[in-house]
């Protein structure tokens, strides 16, 4: 089959730095890996991964992580466990 279709993408530059350097090591092309994503979607009928919308609880404390409200401090990792056990 002959490929003549092409993809624009507008993407962070440090994500596809990032993700060029883990296909590098797998030894593909950017190209490759999207054609291989597009593959697995066109295949599975849907994502090749699962997605799932946050319940009530998460999706507060992801929305308040990202203001950083009521975000629990600590000093080392030896207090953050001590916090949770408490």
């Amino acid at each position: 089959m002959t490929k003549t279709a092409t993809i624009t993408v507008r993407l962070d530059p440090k994500v596809k730095t990032d993700a060029q350097a883990v296909f590098d090591k797998l030894g593909l092309t950017t190209t490759q890996a999207v054609s291989l994503f597009l593959n697995q979607v066109s295949l599975n009928r849907g994502l090749p991964f699962d997605l799932h919308i946050p319940n009530a609880k998460t999706a507060k404390a992801i929305e308040d992580a990202l203001v950083s409200r009521n975000l629990h401090r600590a000093k080392n990792a030896d207090d953050l466990f001590a916090g949770l056990k408490s």
